[in-house]
């Protein structure tokens, strides 16, 4: 069978490119999708793409010969004791239809190659009798701090709408060497990504390619000799890296341990070498009704660096729901 060319109908603009493929073909793994994503298989109007691009009308899409019945289902394994307990740990928040949980860095969100230990391969220790929760965003492997579950299928689909519109505010903190030129601001910088000798990563779009928007308002709300600063981030869309690269490139200061973007600039001598980067708090609509807003403290190595520079800590306010 030869690669087939498929193009997006008006009526089912703006799906996820992952969705749309498994609608058409059920027996695709995600796993067997990654794969086909990150060696170039499948092409969205000649380029490459992520499973989470959003498909317009029209769009054409390049895909190689797929499979046509499923892969035997592997029996889930079951989860320990000491797993379960310390998923149940990181709980912040808990209803009807939400949980948040407060993720710690170098845990992935899903599963991977190498990767057994995951938030995704926990979640059926926090479904009490009922069905397993769902994600509706993620969170970078070593970035710690709020995550988002949902308990039904009806709050997922409210969430997720929510996180691709503008329904959602994200805080974010953040640790970078250097300061920033201005305190504050607006960084405006469309992303693309590309494949290099250090794998996959997101760069600034070059001169006279489109690339996604991609847009962080920033505050810095402490810093040290221009050595360090701790930055407050509100990113107003979701790239993957966009932090990371915004900081790096658009504002010449790396996060502190972020040796993908930032290189050997991105360490400074007798602190820790993980990613300064923490998902702050959420606010978002909750589904049913009203306005929920939760925070977590930044991890054990983040404050260390906070004190070893006097940065001020602000405690974490408690889960509130605005109905």
């Amino acid at each position: 069978m030869s690669v087939v060319l498929l193009t997006v109908p008006p009526a089912e603009a703006d799906t996820r490119l992952d969705r749309w493929l498994r609608r058409r073909y059920p027996a695709l793994t995600q796993g067997a999708l990654q794969k086909m994503l990150r060696t170039g298989q499948i092409r969205v109007d000649g380029k490459r793409a992520d499973a989470n691009t959003r498909l317009g009308a029209g769009a054409e899409l390049r895909v190689p010969p797929m499979p046509s019945k499923p892969a035997p289902k592997a029996e889930p394994k079951p989860i320990s004791e000491t797993v379960a307990a310390e998923i149940q740990s990181r709980v912040l928040y808990r209803d009807d239809s939400v949980i948040v949980i407060d993720k710690p860095p170098g845990l992935a969100v899903q599963g991977g190659p190498g990767i057994t230990k995951h938030v995704d391969g926990m979640l059926d220790a926090l479904a009490d009798g009922g069905e397993k929760p769902r994600l509706v965003h993620r969170l970078d492997r070593d970035t710690s701090g709020v995550l988002v579950v949902a308990r039904t299928a009806a709050a997922a689909a409210h969430l997720a709408k929510a996180f691709r519109g503008r329904d959602m505010e994200k805080t974010y903190w953040a640790i970078v060497v250097g300061q920033p030129e201005h305190a504050g601001g607006r960084i405006s910088m469309p992303l693309a990504r590309e494949n290099g000798p250090r794998g996959e990563r997101t760069v600034p779009a070059a001169p006279g390619e489109t690339g996604l928007r991609s847009v962080t308002d920033y505050n810095t709300l402490d810093a040290a000799k221009r050595r360090a600063a701790f930055l407050e981030m509100k990113p107003h869309t979701g790239r993957t890296h966009q932090l990371r690269v915004h900081c790096a490139e658009g504002l010449r200061c790396p996060i502190l341990g972020d040796g993908k973007y930032g290189g050997e600039a991105a360490h400074l001598e007798g602190l820790s070498g993980s990613l300064h980067l923490h998902a702050r708090s959420l606010k978002l609509p909750h589904p049913e009704g009203g306005t929920l807003e939760v925070s977590a403290a930044p991890p054990a190595h983040f404050e260390a660096t906070m004190g070893f520079f006097g940065f001020d800590n602000p405690a974490p306010y408690k889960p509130r729901r605005q109905k």
